[in-house]
């Protein structure tokens, strides 16, 4: 072989000799054959692929480029010297002997290959990224083989003249052009045709990431928003992916239900094989049962089949994934291999360059070519390292989004049956939590085989260094893992009691923050304070016995590393006396330690994760396998006069259930209004399903002709404006639209709703009343024009006038829908006679239909019907007069407001809401209903013009702030100050200790081997050794007891700043005034004391803990590497500016990306939510495909945030890998500089250091990040730590004892206002009430009677004016000594979890006498008596397990304990049943007739009996006199009696 390429250049082709000497070089010949084809060979084999573009190619040519000319160019120009190299061979060979073959063949080589790049060049303008990844590749292949002839060709003209100057020169060119094409082809080439810069990056820049730069630039800049965040790439679209996916779901699920028939008929054959004795096939079940381990469902058993439950097909999922995903799982296979192979190359390269160092006749260029392999691995492992991680969270990402898109799919699709077996919140896990687990999983899955590889690798090359003595460490390693499994068990068992005290105190918390009024009137504070904290000191005792437990097994995990390689080396050295440690050894083995450390911690996790995931598998195959909803029942033929033709359906809720509409034949004429009337559980609404072919057909078919609109029982509201939820996806057609607003009386709701139709409605429908759901529900289904309305008893919801007005304008004869085919199912008798037709339903069954005179005539069912429910609704009816009557003058104002949910928020806006009212009022004197709908129209037009202005106070709830940007650095010392700044120092120092004798074990191992060379050809002094290994091992256990002294420290310092924190912010919350807690939604304040508190508590300690030991681990690296090389100071310097630019920018594009994560993350789950819960709305009208799509983007706008975080990452990695992988290469450099003056041992110590920095490097950024993530939540408590509170509790002066003696009470010109921004509530009222009076408070709604119990309180504040009583100005006392001395029976009854006695008396003032007494008054004794608990008989949450009236007898009994002078009844418009409003009136007659007593009423019946009534009208007095005096007058006072129907005041009985 070597003679022939000999002949063939001409010269001699190998000899050792050359290298072995300091100048050492390569024979030319080598030079001209292996160093050129090598590279030209890779080109050779991989390039044609990359012409194919041109081939198959149809797509037009992208534009041509600067770059793409200056490529062509230089390329044309190495062309150009080859065949200059060519023609020169040929001009010489003329001239003398023929020339060696070499110098034809390669010019001819070159020629061709320069012309394959130009193809290439050109081929690529086809494709959308315009760089070749194989072309970049040879570039740097061929520059990497071409500096070998570069340098001896420059050596050997150095020293003589040179002989051959052509072919000198035309080398040169052709290098330089070379480089110059690899410098140009690391640039994109961007074309102006596209817009994400990945598509088009090249080779280099994708590698490396550089074209994300751009985007951490911009994040560094400004706050990313979304619309910054690149768009994905088509293939990583949630559409592309589950059409692959689908597609190969359908062929698998396909396969595993086949082996699911097979398995059943197996099993039924089993059971139904009579040969067995009974016992056998018992047995069998049992097994079956055993195999299964599903939890059995419910109890019944319907046959032998459903004894667990249902069997479903499986093992198809995970072969799905694979299938689908399977280039991205080989290509990482492929790059972790590589990696893996080079992490086992750095420890080998590492004990040469020992070997260098500690041999003298070593020559200087091996030295060099160490250090130069070493960085050249270092570099290619960290770049494969990240190409894996990239595809690996790719994977993650794009199976969560296939799995999500598949679930929906499902939920759309599934038949009913399969969907009663989840809860929409199981399905919602589906999609968080176990698509999520699939991703988690991904990232990690190719662990499995990787790290048993790493393990086993490495044990192999430690064998080889250490021999057997190698197994001690590992068996140390091993024994670590049950302890480590025993403290995560114990930690856990603690987790799970502080979960239950946390649930607890984060109960109370939200009863404290929903009943905060309450607490507020009754001066309760400090009692519901000390319970809090009660339960917070059983917390944070767990937490410290949990934090102890983490200190425990941080030591031991710290000390692993140490004890493992303790073990090995004092084994190995006293096994053998003939044993020396030297460098190579020791180092090599400590860097291959390193190596495995990594495996052997991931594998138990990876493990556990697989577990988790087989838990989810099963989950998602039941789910996604389950049956799809069958509508063949539903036919779609023409068939004249009829719209809809039920011919002898029969159907079932499930596929054998028994059927719920039987035989129904029924024929629907078109444009028809049909009623379908029944008794409870007739069938109605099972009808309406049939034909919206959600249930399973049994026999028959219904037969539908045209679209449908359905209108279903319980309205279904997506979280959307207003408009939008009318519109449902539907062109807006502007008079259509307004045509159905006013049908269906939404227009003055919409006058109410502060943005009009753009009003955002909540989830569920959240914020609006269950009438105005139905209205906004109905509205839907009339505005999608459809042929045929089904609707399923949509006037349930409604007041009976609104009801009457719907059926007018709507549903009636005369109303919008008169041309349309009408099904109403109705429970309202009223509207009967106005139908065409009525179907009456009995048990599922059609008993008769006709016209309502036909069926009153044939006295069936119908007439009984009639009977039954006639009589009902006549009181019905009777009832709502009397109560319209008494709300009559609001009904003028609001037509069709009913009540919604009552919580804090609506509350309030309604009270804002009556506020405008109120100046309505004014202006337009009372009478408005005739303005109201002129106004509507009007200000409606308005609206549409202007862009909407924000109302002053029409914005309730202010947006909750997010932070952006960096977090102050005031927030870190006041956490530190609430550690107390003390133990901080104390934490610090005891990091320094640990790794001041880090620093120690290392030197010293160092030192241990140097002795090697000391006693070369000696034997080693047996005291010596026991002196290396004693000191080496108490400076490794005294690593680990500084640790452990810090752990423990830091543990006893977080829990003083948790307890500081919560006691503060607990301290403040509940003295703020009520008006923050009307701003701020419960769920904010609720958040802080959960999420912002837990966070202080666990995960701040962690995070600064990590943080430290990160920095203390860098920092004594790079002194280890200094006290080794000097030198190596110099370049700490510019590494370090670096390194910390590159932490600045990402840092603060990271943060904003996991912000933008969390926030589009929640649209994904809450749309599914909604999705589910609205099926069969979506499923009628059809309108599957555009919540598919809708679904698919919101997904897409999660993914690309996601995907953006994931790149910003990887392109943090590399950029401080390429830092470690500098470290590394310098120490080594500097190494072999200063070969002579260093040992062996120093040397192994500074470069197996740096080859473990670049980890630390990472995971200090990771913790800076985490830290300043959640260090926000230190920000977040002390931002309500900061809110203004109320006035003191108690002030220097304090009111007389046995104040208030007489119950007087003075207004003088008082003022008062909800918001400095807001007009005034009361205006000015003067009125003084005397001792012992009973005053009635009336006025309509907004008028401020509750504003005037809200100033006796000091709720509200004064805005001028004073109030007086007893002759102290109440504004000058503490708050509570105020509201102790006043007692209040609230509106509504609000009790606490906790005993009964508790509720009545928190602060155990009274004796057990005085409770009970108060309870007989209260009429409540009897009942108590007979509760096994008795006064210690527990409320639950909201006092449910009490009746309204006994909670409002309860508040009575408050009171009646209390027994203050001074009483006022803000009486409750709770349905209160007349007889507890009866109880009470009586007890407070005569318990409270020495008592000043103020009632604020609404039933003008209970004040007719007071001395005085004050009639208010927009926070004015304007009648103040006894109620006979007032009825004389007939002035406001008398409209109002008039309208409740009290004429004198006689009538005053209840």
């Amino acid at each position: 072989m070597s003679a022939a390429l000999e002949e063939f250049c001409g010269s001699v082709f190998w000899n050792a000799s050359f290298l072995a000497r300091p100048d050492a070089d390569l024979p030319v010949c080598f030079q001209q054959t292996v160093l050129v084809w090598v590279p030209l060979g890779f080109f050779w084999i991989l390039a044609p692929w990359q012409l194919l573009p041109m081939c198959k190619s149809r797509a037009k040519k992208s534009s041509v480029t600067k770059l793409y000319i200056i490529k062509q160019v230089l390329a044309t120009l190495l062309m150009l010297t080859a065949v200059a190299e060519l023609a020169l061979a040929f001009v010489e060979d003329t001239e003398q002997d023929p020339l060696p073959a070499v110098h034809y063949t390669n010019p001819s080589l070159y020629i061709a290959t320069w012309l394959l790049v130009l193809l290439i060049h050109d081929a690529r303008r086809f494709c959308l990224c315009r760089d070749s990844g194989i072309l970049f590749c040879f570039w740097t292949l061929s520059l990497l083989c071409g500096i070998l002839p570069f340098q001896s060709l420059i050596r050997r003209a150095l020293q003589a003249p040179i002989s051959d100057m052509p072919r000198f020169v035309l080398f040169f060119i052709s290098y330089g052009l070379q480089l110059l094409l690899f410098l140009v082809s690391g640039f994109s080439d961007i074309t102006p045709e596209t817009k994400e810069p990945e598509v088009t990056a090249s080779f280099l820049s994708s590698i490396t990431f550089e074209w994300y730069t751009s985007m951490v630039f911009k994040g560094y800049r400004k706050p990313l928003e979304i619309e910054d965040v690149w768009e994905l790439k088509g293939k990583d679209k949630t559409q592309a992916i589950y059409a692959v996916l689908e597609k190969n779901m359908k062929t698998a699920v396909k396969k595993a239900q086949a082996e699911l028939e097979k398995r059943k008929r197996k099993k039924r054959c089993r059971e139904g094989d009579p040969d067995h004795g009974n016992n056998m096939s018992k047995a069998q079940s049992q097994d079956i049962l055993v195999l299964e381990k599903q939890p059995k469902r419910k109890k019944k058993r319907d046959n032998g089949d459903s004894s667990f439950r249902k069997d479903f097909p499986r093992g198809w999922l995970v072969k799905t994934l694979c299938k689908t995903f399977w280039q991205n799982l080989l290509l990482s296979v492929a790059f972790k291999l590589v990696h893996d192979g080079l992490v086992f190359v750095s420890p080998q390269l590492l004990k040469l360059l020992i070997a260098f160092v500690s041999d003298e006749e070593s020559f200087a260029w091996q030295g060099y070519l160490y250090a130069i392999l070493l960085f050249l691995t270092a570099l290619i492992q960290s770049l494969c390292l990240q190409q894996y991680f990239s595809l690996c969270f790719q994977l993650g990402i794009n199976v969560r989004a296939g799995l999500i898109a598949a679930i929906y799919k499902k939920a759309l699709t599934m038949s009913s049956a399969t969907r009663k077996e989840s809860t929409v919140g199981e399905t919602v896990n589906l999609m968080s939590a176990d698509a999520q687990r699939f991703m988690d999983m991904a990232n990690f899955v190719h662990q499995l085989w990787s790290a048993p590889l790493q393990i086993i690798l490495s044990i192999v090359f430690l064998w080889g260094e250490l021999g057997p003595s190698v197994l001690a460490g590992i068996a140390v390693m091993v024994l670590l893992i049950p302890i480590n499994g025993f403290l995560v068990a114990k930690a856990k068992t603690i987790q799970v009691k502080n979960m239950k005290n946390k649930d607890e105190r984060m109960k109370i918390m939200s009863e404290i923050l929903n009943g905060i009024k309450i607490l507020k009137l009754f001066a309760w504070e400090p009692s519901f304070e000390k319970r809090v904290n009660e339960i917070r000191a059983r917390e944070l005792k767990d937490l410290v016995h949990f934090s102890y437990l983490q200190s425990v097994s941080i030591f031991v995990f710290m000390c692993a590393p140490f004890l493992v390689s303790l073990a090995s080396f004092a084994v190995y050295v006293l096994v053998d006396e003939n044993n020396v440690l030297d460098a190579q050894k020791a180092f090599t083995a400590i860097s291959l330690f390193n190596v495995l450390r990594f495996p052997m911690g991931m594998l138990p996790l990876v493990l556990s994760s697989l577990v988790q995931t087989k838990v989810s598998t099963g989950r998602l195959e039941r789910y996604l396998g389950g049956e799809d909803l069958d509508t063949s029942a539903i036919h779609h033929s023409l068939i004249a006069d009829s719209a809809v033709r039920f011919s002898e359906a029969t159907f079932a809720w499930e596929q054998d259930g028994s059927a719920v509409i039987k035989d129904v034949t029924l024929d629907i004429a078109p444009g028809s209004l049909v009623a379908v009337v029944g008794a409870v559980g007739s069938g109605k609404s099972s009808l309406v399903s049939a034909m919206l072919g959600e249930m399973q057909n049994i026999k028959g078919h219904i037969n539908i002709q045209g679209s449908l609109a359905y209108v279903p029982q319980q309205a279904w509201i997506q979280n959307a404006t207003l408009k939008d939820n009318i519109l449902f996806g539907s062109e807006l057609d502007e008079v259509r639209y307004q045509q159905v607003i006013k049908a269906c009386a939404l227009l003055p709701d919409l006058e109410l709703l502060p943005a009009g139709d753009q009003t955002e409605i909540g989830e569920k429908g959240i914020n609006l009343s269950g009438g105005q759901k139905q209205r906004v529900s109905l509205a839907r289904a009339v505005y999608s024009n459809a042929d045929i309305y089904v609707l399923d008893d949509p006037l349930s919801a409604v007041d009976a006038h609104v009801g009457k007005y719907l059926f007018e304008q709507v549903l009636g004869p005369k109303g919008l829908l008169q041309k349309k085919t009408r099904i109403l199912v109705t429970h309202s008798i009223s509207f009967l006679p106005q139908v065409d037709n009525i179907v009456v339903l009995v048990a599922g069954a059609v008993s008769e239909h006709g016209s309502y005179s036909t069926l009153l005539a044939n006295r069936g069912a119908f007439a009984q019907f009639l009977n039954l429910y006639g009589t009902q609704e006549e009181d019905a009816s009777e009832e709502n007069t009397t109560a319209g009557d008494e709300e009559q003058g609001d009904e003028d104002i609001e037509p069709c407001m009913e009540e919604g949910p009552d919580d804090v928020v609506t509350v309030t806006l309604k009270r804002e809401a009556s506020i405008h009212q109120k100046e309505l009022c004014r202006r337009w004197g009372l009478n408005l209903s005739s303005h109201l709908s002129k106004r509507s129209t009007n200000s409606w037009k308005r609206a549409q013009k202007e862009p909407p202005k924000k109302l002053k106070g029409q914005q309730l709830i202010e947006k909750e702030a997010v932070e952006t940007g960096k977090v102050k650095f005031s927030m870190y010392l006041r956490y530190l100050r609430a550690v107390g700044l003390w133990y901080s120092f104390w934490i610090a120092m005891g990091y320094v200790g640990q790794y001041v004798a880090f620093v120690g074990t290392n030197l010293w191992l160092s030192a241990w081997t140097d002795d090697a060379q000391h006693y070369l050809n000696q034997t080693y002094p047996v005291a010596q050794r026991d002196l290396r290994i004693g000191v080496f091992g108490a400076l490794g256990v005294s690593q680990a007891l500084f640790l452990l002294f810090a752990t423990i420290l830091s543990a006893h310092g977080a829990m003083q700043a948790s307890r500081v924190m919560h006691q503060q912010l607990l301290s403040n919350i509940l003295r703020v005034p009520m008006s923050f807690f009307d701003m701020t939604p419960t769920g904010r304040i609720v958040n802080r004391f959960a999420k912002d508190i837990f966070t202080i508590d666990e995960t701040i300690p962690m995070s600064f803990r990590s943080w430290l030991s990160c920095f203390m681990g860098i920092i004594s690296t790079l002194l280890m590497i200094s006290l080794a090389t000097p030198f190596f100071a110099l370049v700490i310097i510019p590494l370090s500016i670096f390194y910390y630019f590159v932490l600045r920018f990402y840092v603060s594009t990271s943060r904003q990306l996991r912000r933008l994560d969390s926030v589009t993350r929640s649209p994904i789950y809450s749309h599914f939510g909604e999705t589910v819960s609205g099926l069969s709305v979506i499923r009628a009208y059809g309108h599957q495909k555009r919540f598919l799509q809708q679904n698919e983007s919101t997904m897409d706008i999660n993914q690309k945030s996601v995907y953006s975080w994931i790149v910003s990452n990887r392109w943090l990695a590399i950029r401080l890998e390429f830092v470690g992988s500098l470290v590394v290469f310098f120490s080594a450099l500097l190494a072999v500089i200063s070969k002579g003056t260093l040992d062996g041992g120093i040397v192994g110590l500074s470069v197996s250091s740096a080859l473990n920095v670049t980890q630390t490097l990472n995971w200090l950024v990771r913790t800076s990040s985490e830290l300043e993530t959640n260090i926000v939540a230190v920000e977040r408590v002390h931002e309500y730590t900061m809110v203004k509170n109320e006035a003191p509790w108690v002030t220097e002066k304090r009111p007389p004892r046995g104040w208030p003696s007489k119950g007087e009470i003075q207004f003088v010109d008082y003022q008062v206002r909800y918001r400095p921004e807001l007009e005034l509530v009361l205006q000015g009222i003067t009125c003084d009430i005397g001792s012992t009076e009973k005053v009635g408070v009336v006025g309509r709604t907004g008028a401020g009677k509750s504003s005037l119990t809200n100033c006796l309180f000091r709720v509200l504040e004064a805005a001028g004016g004073t109030i007086i009583i007893d002759g102290v100005d109440i504004a000058t006392i503490g708050l509570h000594d105020l509201r102790q001395n006043l007692t209040i029976i609230p509106q509504d009854p609000v009790l606490f979890t906790g005993t009964l006695r508790m509720n009545l008396d928190p602060f155990d003032q009274y004796t057990d006498e005085e409770v009970w007494k108060a309870l007989e008054m209260a009429h409540l004794k009897a009942y108590v008596q007979e509760l096994p608990g008795g006064l210690l008989h527990l409320v639950s949450e909201g006092g449910e397990n009490l009746s309204v009236g006994q909670r409002q007898l309860v508040c009575l009994a408050r009171a009646l304990l209390r027994k203050a002078k001074i009483l006022i009844l803000d009486e409750a418009t709770a349905a209160v049943d007349l007889e507890t409003d009866h109880l009470i009136q009586t007890t407070i007659r005569s318990e409270f007739a020495a008592c000043t007593v103020l009632t604020i009423a609404h039933r003008l019946h209970t004040i007719m009996d007071s001395n005085r009534v004050m009639v208010l009208q927009a926070g004015r007095i304007v009648e103040y006199d006894s109620p006979e005096e007032l009825l004389k007058k007939q002035g406001i006072f008398f409209m109002m009696a008039k309208d409740a129907g009290i004429t004198s005041g006689e009538s005053t009985t209840l």
